[in-house]
């Protein structure tokens, strides 16, 4: 079998796998009119099982048309660190004592803004937490901001306008909050080394025109809805259970994260960390909510899916980013985010010999400010999706609609990447 032929056949399905994430909603629909076979379609209408399903078919189609020892050495030489690494860092920064850390610095920082409370809770809330992702990594960021606006706003029933402002921004936010370091976003992990980033490049290049990006973005979709968010309750105190929380449960919890982040490139490591801290949250779990590993499993599942998928689409995808100029390359990567992972296009373009320093920051600025457009655009999407969808109509985001709310603070980004 020409192995030509297969490339095309790949490429074909990972389009099918993309047009299966924008119609998902409607497989829920068809799920709730064929009880019979509900569990399937339910599993269809699942964003996050998407491309582990289209990776089955494509390993399956791969058996077909070159053989099944093709098809093994392909999947292991993928790597699926960050799918794991990703289910660890989220399961281990939702976990209850971390959740009442943060949250008691959200409302630290929001008592100090002349603000209503709520309206302050918020505008922190998709300002600093997504920024706190440089340091805590991207993952976590997302999954803290996520339960924090969960349990602030999503559970008091706001409009499904405001939901799906507020998502869109986080997105964005959290795909450009990572950007002051050169460990935390996964587009830039990709490069950093290979190119010689290191912090104080990252700050000076690319970390206030995050900053600059977030604070306005948080700042207008906050103005926005001024009104609705006014009109709602202050935020309720710390609960007693929150209170009498050892200090030394926390200050392990805050080890463990910090020990996976350290060795977050080896898997081997931060593995065997997690499975101390499960040991660790059972021996105490009268300070523990329930562990969010259902969630983390179908994020890690819908990455291992992507990581498989993507590995067939590097012949299409560098031979069309080498063809750009670069303002090409920025707005061209930009808009290919929306379809595959930023860090894979940046992985691509750090193959490149004799890229120059314009190029190079292109890549990773249009990877970063395309990021939030839709789920699969940036990793730690999925893990905010996850969290948030069974509170949007038909427990599940519309990928048009999200596309659409996250087009306004991505404008704002490429205002502040690519025009100052």
């Amino acid at each position: 079998m020409d192995l030509k032929v297969f490339q095309w056949v790949a490429a074909a399905l990972f389009f099918l796998a993309i047009v299966h994430t924008f119609s998902a909603p409607y497989f829920e629909k068809i799920a709730h009119h064929c009880p019979a076979h509900a569990g399937v379609f339910h599993l269809l209408g699942e964003v996050e099982a998407v491309f582990g399903v289209w990776a089955l078919i494509l390993l399956l189609t791969m058996c077909a048309m070159l053989g099944m020892t093709d098809a093994i050495q392909y999947l292991e030489h993928r790597d699926f660190t960050e799918p794991m690494f990703i289910f660890v860092i989220m399961v281990m920064a939702a976990s209850k004592p971390i959740l009442n850390l943060c949250g008691n610095i959200v409302r630290l920082l929001a008592s100090r803004l002349p603000l209503p409370s709520s309206m302050a809770f918020y505008l922190v809330s998709l300002s600093c937490v997504p920024l706190l992702g440089s340091f805590i990594t991207e993952p976590a960021a997302m999954t803290l901001a996520a339960l924090m606006l969960r349990d602030m706003f999503y559970l008091r029933g706001i409009s499904t306008r405001l939901k799906y402002a507020t998502i869109g921004v986080l997105f964005v936010n959290v795909s450009i909050g990572g950007v002051l370091t050169p460990f935390a976003a996964p587009p830039v992990l990709m490069v950093a080394g290979k190119w010689g980033w290191d912090i104080a490049f990252m700050v000076t290049t690319f970390g206030w025109r995050a900053i600059l990006a977030v604070g306005v973005n948080a700042l207008v979709v906050t103005w926005l809805f001024r009104k609705e968010l006014r009109a709602m309750l202050a935020e309720p105190p710390a609960s007693g259970a929150e209170e009498r929380t050892p200090r030394f449960v926390t200050v392990a919890h805050l080890l463990f994260l910090t020990g996976v982040i350290v060795f977050a490139h080896h898997s081997v490591v931060f593995m065997g960390l997690f499975l101390f801290f499960l040991g660790f949250a059972t021996a105490y779990k009268h300070y523990q909510d329930k562990l969010i590993l259902r969630e983390g499993l179908m994020v890690a599942f819908f990455l291992a899916g992507l990581v498989t998928l993507g590995g067939q689409q590097q012949w299409w995808l560098q031979d069309l980013l080498m063809g750009m100029d670069v303002s090409s390359v920025y707005f061209g990567t930009t808009a290919l985010t929306a379809v595959t992972d930023n860090a894979a296009l940046t992985y691509l373009g750090s193959l490149v010999v004799g890229l120059t320093d314009e190029f190079k920051y292109a890549l990773v600025a249009g990877a970063v400010s395309g990021g939030g457009l839709t789920v699969i655009a940036n990793a730690p999407n999925p893990a905010g999706f996850s969290i948030l969808k069974s509170y949007f109509p038909d427990e599940t985001v519309r990928a048009p609609l999200l596309l659409l709310s996250a087009l306004p603070p991505t404008l704002v980004v490429i205002v502040a990447f690519y025009f100052l």
